[in-house]
Order: structure tokens, then C-alpha cells, then sequence
């Protein structure tokens, strides 16, 4: 929530708990125990919970069976058979098929025809494969085998005994399950009830997916992002949809969402603006009220925790990242346990930090990182996007924590990284430094051909410390030595090598209706800008090739705007776009695609380092194949190949 509403004051966080202090107030007044049994059918009961440990009723299989195609016998009868010296057995006159019930005795030298899953005749102790007989006429048959008692052969209860516990209370059913369910005859499943949970999405400045954006609105992604984790946690996500900022309104949808869900998940509306009526509005739902609002954490901090007349009542933070760290680490825990779920089983591995990570005194903190390897193993990127953005988690291999008394973790410390998914999966081409938008589609490219890459855009200068390092496979970077003017290759160290990539050209971009700028040529259009206090510039971040040229353009001049760094063109482009800044340095396809003036600057080269001896060849050379193959794609973005 972003809007001030009247007669509020700002506040402070009214109790700021340690991360530990906030999770045992919590979980104390809630009490979170499985919410009472249901029964449902079979064929529903994928992603439900055990309410009750599951017992065999019957054996499985139900009678002992053949598991090959063959004869039924008594081994005995075989004992002496060889391909020297085969045994002769005469044929019983009926044939086992499954689904047929034995009717004849296999007597001594007799054998009777089965079939794969037909039930063992009374007499007969073994099977032998057909492959080891020969007829012998229209009713005999000579082995060549001898074979042992109970060969090819399954007995009653060897799978499940009646009697026997098949699953376990709390167990999550998965097709798996459903499967032994099945084979003992269970069409009604005990199960936990799911917890019913009320979405509800706060701010005037939300849209719903799918409807069009108006000035200053964003899309609604937390309200997905929750429900669909609330699923993945045994849940039932009441979705309420997006309350604005009116305290009538929100105070009404609160009180319908308290009546009818076993507990509701809010998210924005929980910092200390003037703005912020949701945990006013919280404390009124009953007692005992709010529990913390404030938890020494990063990113979360804003986390408001309630319970409401037995009800847990949860504010999460707005942003997207601190919203599912905190729903994860401290919300999911409770919401499990009334879902009769066991605490999520957690993966670790370690792995080192290649910069210093710094970090803030008196709050615990989690850093998403993305996993490379190098020579001495496992290498921790973190993912820094920043607490509102949507993709670091998708980008994310898992996360560490820096601990409330540590302002930093130093570079090269070895860390443990909690895993989002169980296994780790290093992708065949780690590609860090300078992003572009011709780079997404040679990677779209490699991955029609079955090859993953994950990008990093560390920047120019990130992606060559990256790579010298051992962490990267390939730097993009786009870097001009200034007094040559030579791009690229002068970074380069003996023991890399240089890719060539494509040509983009980087120029000045500003609003069409400026009057500042038309009809002026690159440096009148400078001067302009530079000759104007109110004129507002956005710039590039320090490592980035863009940075060089901007800084070599200005020639130590720090206009105004020139400490606002965004790490692309595509934010520069927005900023001018929208009215945030007046003038940047872009590529042209970026200026073109929101119709921005554009005074060329550069043709820049965009390259790859890569190292003379890389870690994955085979890897490479595919890379150099679809980058020559790339050509129409890279000229339809409006790049140059070469």
C-alpha cells in the first residue's frame, strides 16, 4: 500500500522480534495441529495428507502367480534336466491365463501352460520359461533347464501381507501411493483437511494479470506467487483478489476472509508508511491480536504476524522476494502443521562466496545465490535483484544466511547454501558479465539443441574477474580501451581467448517532444544537457561497457541523474521513457522499442571471453555453432553478426 489515508500518522514497527523470538511467539499462540479427518475418494486423493496409518486388507498380490510366460511344475521334477539330458513332462489339459482360477492338480512328470500373472496351479512349486522348452507332439513338452523351487514365481503377500502398514499418517499421496492404495482396495481415503487459507492482495497501485496497466500500477504477482505456494504446502488458496487502499473496503474483505478461511495471507500494507491501515485493521479481528509487526530480518522485515480468535492472520511484506522468504521461512512451517504435513525436508550443500557479501548489524539476512563450479568446487553467485523482483527466484539455485552479528560475510568464505530443489544441476554453459538482448536468443537457440545456461549480468568488468576466476565458461563484455579505442581484446589476459559476437549501436536517447535535443548532433545534444540543472540524466552502473563510454563522453562532468544506475538498457530506456529522466545511453533496439529519439554514440562490439582451456569443450564449440547459426535472429533484433 503506497496511498496516505487521513487522520493516520506515520508509525514505527510496533514489535520488532528477533527472527527465533518471532517464530516461538507465533507458533505458541497459534497451536497449529491438523485441522479435523474427511474422507475422499480414490481418484481425489493425489496431494492429500494421511489422516491414519494405512493397512493391508488383503494380501497382494491376493494368490501366489507366475511372473514369466512358461510351465507350471514341481521342481523336483527337473532336478536331473539339462541340454544334455532334457526331461520330458506331459501337458495337463487346461491353460492358465489371468484371471483364470487353476481347476487341475499338477501331478509328478506333469506341467500345466501359464501365462504371465496366472495364478499357480495346487502341486506346482516353480515355472519354467517357454524359452527353455520344446513341444515335444500335442501334449508333452521337453526341458532343457532345471529350475528351483519358487523360481519365476511371486508369492501371496510377497508385495503387500494383509495386515501389514503400507503408509504411514501424514504421508503426502503422490501417484506413488495412490498405487498401493489401489492394489489392496481402497476407494475411501482418510485424509487430513486442508487448511483453507484467504488470498488477499493490498494496494490501489495493483492490477490483475491480463487487465491493461495504468499510470504508476504494476501486475499483481504476489497474489499467484502465494496461492500457488500455499498449494505446494497441502493448502486449499482462497483467492479474494486485490483490496485498494480503503479502509472500509479492506476492513470489510478482512472481516468476510476471517469468517470464512481457517486463517489469511495478506501481502503489502505492512511497513511504517502514513499510508499502511492493514495492521490497524488486523488488531481488530480479535484476540489476542498482532504478535510482531517488524522481524529482524532481510529481506522481511516488515512481516506482520497475527492470531484472530484462534485464527493465524499473516501481512506479508510487498515486495515479491522478502514475501516468499518470509512465507517460507517462518508462515509454511504452521500452515503445514495444520495439514498434517512434516516439516519440509531440506537440502544443503557447501560452497564458497568469490566477493564480500555485506550485510546489515542486528538482522539476520538471506542471499540468493546461483551455483557455478570451478577447480575447487562449488562457487556461491548471489543473485542481487533486490527484494522486488520477481525473477531472482527463478534464477536462484537456493539461498544462505548471514547471520544478526556479522556485517559482512568476507570473500572466499565457505558457506552452506540452502537448495530450493533436492538436487543441484550445474547447467553445461555458466555465462556471466554484460546482458543483451541478442544473447536471449542465442541461449534460446543452445537450448533447442538440449544445452542449459544460466546467465549472470554481473556487468563487463564481473564477467572477466568471473571468468579468470575459473566461474564462468563465457564473459559477455563490450569494453573500449580508451586511448585505442579498441574494443575488447585489450582486457584480455594470456589465458583467455575472444569469441567475436555482433556489432550494437549505443547512442544518446531522449523523449521526441524534448526541445533540448532535436535537430542536435551527439556533442550540441551533451552540452544541452549539460548546460541545464534541471536536465536529468540516468546513467549506467559502475563495470558496465556503457559506463565507460558515458563517462567518457562527460569528461568528469556529474550532471544531475548521474548516480542513478541501473544495470540495463532496457531500465535506462524505461527512465526516459517515463518521464524519470531526460536523457541516457542506450542500444537502438531498446531506444526503437519504446520510441525514443536516438543520437548515435558507437558501434560497439559485443564479444565473449572464454578461456584457452575451458572446462567444458564440447559445451563451446556448441556455443560457436549457434552463434554462427544466430545471424537472422541477431540483424531481426538490430544487431550486427561478426
Amino acid at each position: 500500500m503506497t496511498e496516505p489515508h487521513a487522520g493516520l500518522v506515520q508509525d514505527q514497527f510496533l514489535r520488532i522480534l528477533t527472527r527465533e523470538e518471532a517464530v516461538r511467539q507465533f507458533t505458541e499462540a497459534v497451536r497449529p495441529a491438523p485441522l479435523g479427518r474427511e474422507t475422499c475418494p480414490l481418484a481425489g486423493a493425489a496431494g492429500r495428507v494421511l489422516a491414519e496409518d494405512i493397512r493391508a486388507a488383503v494380501d497382494a498380490p491376493p494368490f501366489d502367480r507366475s511372473v514369466v510366460d512358461g510351465f507350471a511344475l514341481r521342481a523336483a521334477d527337473l532336478a536331473a534336466a539339462s541340454q544334455a539330458a532334457p526331461v520330458t513332462l506331459r501337458l495337463n489339459a487346461e491353460t492358465i491365463t489371468c484371471g483364470h482360477a487353476p481347476v487341475l492338480t499338477v501331478l509328478p512328470g506333469s506341467a500345466t501352460p501359464i501365462s504371465t500373472g496366472g495364478p499357480i496351479p495346487r502341486g506346482a512349486d516353480a515355472v519354467v520359461m517357454i524359452e527353455h522348452t520344446d513341444p515335444e507332439g500335442e501334449a508333452a513338452i521337453r526341458v532343457t533347464r532345471a529350475v528351483t523351487p519358487g523360481q519365476n514365481l511371486s508369492y501371496a503377500g510377497s508385495d503387500m501381507a494383509r495386515g501389514q502398514v503400507l503408509l504411514h499418517a501424514g504421508t503426502l499421496l503422490t501417484a506413488r501411493e495412490i498405487g498401493m492404495l489401489a492394489a489392496v482396495g481402497l476407494a475411501d481415503i482418510p485424509v487430513w483437511r486442508k487448511p483453507r487459507i484467504a488470498v488477499l492482495s493490498t494496494g490501489s497501485e495493483l492490477v490483475e494479470p491480463g487487465q491493461p496497466l495504468g499510470p504508476a500500477q504494476i501486475y499483481d504477482s504476489n497474489g499467484p506467487i502465494i496461492a500457488a505456494a500455499l498449494e505446494e504446502n497441502g493448502c486449499e488458496a482462497l483467492r479474494f483478489g486485490i483490496v485498494p487502499d480503503d479502509e472500509a473496503r479492506l476492513e470489510a474483505a478482512l472481516r468476510h476472509a476471517h469468517a470464512e478461511a481457517d486463517a489469511i495471507l495478506l501481502s503489502g500494507g505492512t511497513s511504517k508508511g502514513a499510508g499502511d491501515l492493514t495492521w490497524r485493521l488486523v488488531g481488530r479481528l480479535g484476540a489476542p491480536g498482532i504478535i510482531a509487526h517488524g522481524v529482524a530480518l532481510k529481506p522481511g522485515k516488515p512481516l506482520c504476524l497475527a492470531v484472530c480468535d484462534g485464527k493465524p492472520v499473516i501481512v506479508l511484506p510487498g515486495f515479491p522476494t522478502s514475501a516468499m522468504f518470509t512465507f517460507h521461512d517462518i508462515v509454511a512451517p504452521v500452515f503445514r502443521t495444520m495439514a498434517g504435513l512434516p516439516p519440509r525436508e531440506e537440502s544443503r550443500t557447501e560452497a564458497r562466496i568469490p566477493a564480500r557479501i555485506s550485510s546489515e548489524l542486528g538482522r539476520t539476512e538471506f542471499a540468493m545465490v546461483a551455483l557455478a563450479e570451478d577447480a575447487e568446487g562449488l562457487v556461491a553467485h548471489p543473485v542481487g535483484k533486490g527484494s522486488g523482483a520477481v525473477t531472482a527466484f527463478s534464477q536462484a539455485d537456493g539461498f544462505l544466511a548471514i547471520e544478526a552479528e556479522a556485517d559482512s560475510l568476507p570473500a572466499g568464505s565457505r558457506v552452506a547454501v540452502t537448495l530450493f530443489s533436492p538436487g543441484i544441476r550445474i547447467p553445461d554453459l555458466v555465462i556471466i558479465g554484460s546482458h543483451c538482448t541478442g544473447l536471449d536468443a542465442l541461449v534460446a537457440t543452445l537450448r533447442r539443441r538440449g544445452l542449459t545456461a544460466r546467465i549472470l549480468a554481473l556487468g563487463s568488468l564481473g564477467g572477466l574477474a568471473a571468468i579468470k576466476r575459473g566461474e564462468a565458461d563465457l564473459a559477455p563484455i563490450h569494453l573500449m580501451e580508451e586511448a585505442s579505442g579498441v574494443y575488447n581484446r585489450p582486457f584480455l589476459t594470456p589465458e583467455l581467448d575472444l569469441i567475436p559476437g555482433w556489432k550494437r549501436l549505443q547512442g544518446f536517447v531522449h523523449r521526441k517532444d524534448d526541445p533540448r535535443f532535436a535537430g542536435r548532433d551527439l556533442e550540441d545534444a551533451v552540452a544541452a544537457a549539460l548546460a541545464d540543472p534541471d536536465c536529468l540524466m540516468v546513467n549506467r552502473n559502475q563495470g558496465a561497457g556503457t559506463r565507460t563510454l558515458i563517462d567518457g563522453l562527460l569528461k568528469g562532468a556529474r550532471p544531475p541523474g548521474y548516480w542513478n544506475q541501473p544495470r540495463s538498457h532496457n531500465a535506462v530506456a524505461a527512465s526516459v521513457a517515463q518521464g524519470r529522466a531526460d536523457w541516457g545511453i542506450a542500444i537502438a533496439p531498446v531506444a526503437a522499442a519504446l520510441d525514443l529519439a536516438f543520437i548515435p554514440l558507437a558501434d560497439e562490439h559485443y564479444d565473449f571471453a572464454v578461456a584457452r582451456s575451458p572446462r567444458n569443450l564440447a559445451a563451446i564449440e556448441a556455443f560457436r555453432v549457434a552463434l554462427a547459426k544466430s545471424g537472422d535472429a541477431l540483424r531481426a533484433l538490430g544487431f550486427t553478426p561478426g
